[in-house]
């Protein structure tokens, strides 16, 4: 196998989005919690939140983090949504692969799997990438739909993305197969859109992405019942 994979510090604004989260969800609790249920409380506080098992272990019982099993994430975005978003498919699969990695997944770097890309243009299918890095299991993100302003609106901000996630296992001879697909249909925030006037283009732009691969991600790696709070607006 190769040597590529991803070593990336943790974005400051998911570490300060976490850090709230879990100061978030104990005040929540406080407020419905009878007195008998402060145990479970205290529970959470010690041991942190629940965790919701990732989607992809639970339809194949097999998992990203097992002993020396390695991923590559490759995101394609048509020419129609790339001619008015430059490079989305590429910020993707570098924010997904660092969400993977910060969740001990072992990952190719995706700066890696770019270049090859490039250099040969004629690749088919995600099982040549996992051939060619000699991976256990391939991410695809097939992306369909993408923007970021509310629908006949150029002042509102809320992104939105729909895509298929597949995933291709590998064999030892090159050869791979689906054995998961999940249609994904992202909208952020959820409640009311961004005021144009209260964000940057880039700095919601960024915010979304990070966004859109935490969803993604989520399906490979266990995740709190309440991380989607913060989400809302």
């Amino acid at each position: 196998m190769t040597s590529n994979s991803i070593n990336t510090a943790t974005p400051p604004s998911i570490r300060f989005r976490k850090a709230v989260r879990h100061l978030l969800v104990p005040a929540l609790l406080l407020t419905i919690m009878p007195g008998c249920n402060y145990f479970i409380l205290l529970g959470y506080l010690i041991g942190g939140p629940p965790q919701i098992q990732p989607l992809f272990e639970k339809e194949t019982n097999k998992s990203f983090t097992d002993r020396n099993v390695r991923v590559a994430v490759v995101c394609y975005a048509p020419d129609d949504l790339r001619k008015f978003h430059d490079n989305i498919d590429q910020m993707l699969s570098w924010r997904l692969a660092t969400l993977l990695n910060h969740n001990h997944i072992d990952v190719v770097e995706p700066d890696a799997i770019q270049a090859w890309m490039v250099n040969n243009p004629d690749w088919d299918s995600a099982v040549d990438v996992g051939a060619e890095f000699d991976v256990n299991y391939v991410v695809y993100v097939d992306m369909s739909e993408f923007s970021l302003y509310e629908q006949d609106s150029s002042s509102l901000f809320r992104g939105r993305c729909e895509a298929i996630v597949s995933v291709y296992e590998m064999d030892t001879g090159g050869d791979g197969q689906r054995i998961f697909t999940k249609d994904i249909n992202s909208i952020f925030p959820t409640q009311v859109p961004r005021s144009a006037s209260d964000v940057s283009y880039e700095t919601f732009r960024n915010e979304y992405f990070f966004r859109l691969a935490e969803e993604v991600g989520r399906l490979f790696y266990p995740y709190g019942n309440g991380d989607d709070i913060i989400n809302a607006t």
